[in-house]
């Protein structure tokens, strides 16, 4: 296992590696505070890869047959799939928020920050003071990392934590949807229901490839589970479907208070709840 990385990037960012997590963050306050929050988040980031592949079996397990497990981004990580329980998730799919939900908890451990965020390849955990506000953007086509829509989170919006899931991220998917955006209390939160979102994205079609996640990846957490490998041509019909069963999932969630709002796409079209409007990819 390579040795964790530090860089510094442009932008007053850093950059944070070590395998497969890949962190970039920023803080802003007073310098003095946001050389400790940097500080921090370099002193907890190299435990976290080694301690989560050591608890790897029991975090490949359906979280309704969870093992005990000990390190705190383990424990963030079945505590925000638990709610979850009753769909097939493991957690495994809120390792990315989990990871920039801890890194953050230290950096504001370390230092009070006005503004922060950790985003950990596309999942990321946002800390806004009273009186501040931070943008983010909500990407139409992940792949290409295009734009086509932003908020401005504050610290009374609750929310915490955005992530996004689909058939283009760096997981398999059960699901069709080009991209499924979360909004929620924290990045762990977020993580797991876009994965649980974009899953219900879906319809049977002819159109749809898929194989065994196994196949494709013997160490994948889903198993001998079908998960989607090509999307051909779906009629306008078939698109208003699919994304109609995400977006009750998403409703059902957000009614429950998983989650804070969700935007969904598929096939250049748009979906939201929770959300202000926002122009269709």
């Amino acid at each position: 296992m390579h040795a964790p990385v530090v860089q510094r990037l442009g932008g007053d960012r850093l950059h944070l590696s070590h395998g497969p997590i890949d962190v970039v963050l920023r803080a802003w306050g007073d310098t003095q505070a946001v050389h400790a929050a940097e500080a921090a988040a370099v002193s907890a980031f190299p435990d976290i890869l080694p301690s989560l592949a050591a608890e790897l079996p029991a975090l490949r397990r359906p979280i309704a047959e969870s093992a005990p497990v000990s390190h705190p981004v383990a424990r963030r990580m079945v505590a925000a799939c638990a709610p979850f329980a009753p769909h097939f998730i493991t957690p495994m799919a809120a390792v990315a928020g989990a990871v920039a939900d801890a890194l953050l908890a230290e950096m504001l451990r370390a230092a009070p920050l006005a503004r922060a965020y950790v985003n950990d390849g596309g999942d990321i955990a946002l800390h806004v003071a009273p009186g501040e506000t931070l943008a983010i953007g909500l990407a139409a086509d992940p792949a290409r990392l295009a734009l086509d829509g932003a908020l401005r989170v504050t610290a009374g919006s609750g929310i915490g934590g955005v992530a996004t899931s689909g058939r283009h991220g760096r997981s398999f998917s059960l699901g069709i949807a080009d991209a499924v955006t979360v909004l929620a209390r924290d990045a762990a939160t977020a993580d797991a229901a876009a994965t649980l979102i974009a899953n219900a994205v879906d319809l049977d079609s002819a159109a749809i490839a898929r194989a065994p996640a196994e196949s494709l990846d013997p160490d994948s957490d889903l198993g001998a589970r079908l998960v989607t490998v090509a999307v051909g041509s779906l009629s306008v019909a078939e698109i208003q479907a699919a994304l109609a069963s995400g977006l009750a999932r998403a409703e059902a969630f957000r009614a429950a208070g998983h989650i804070i709002g969700a935007a969904l796409r598929l096939g250049g079209t748009l979906r939201t709840t929770g959300l202000p409007a926002l122009p269709s990819p």
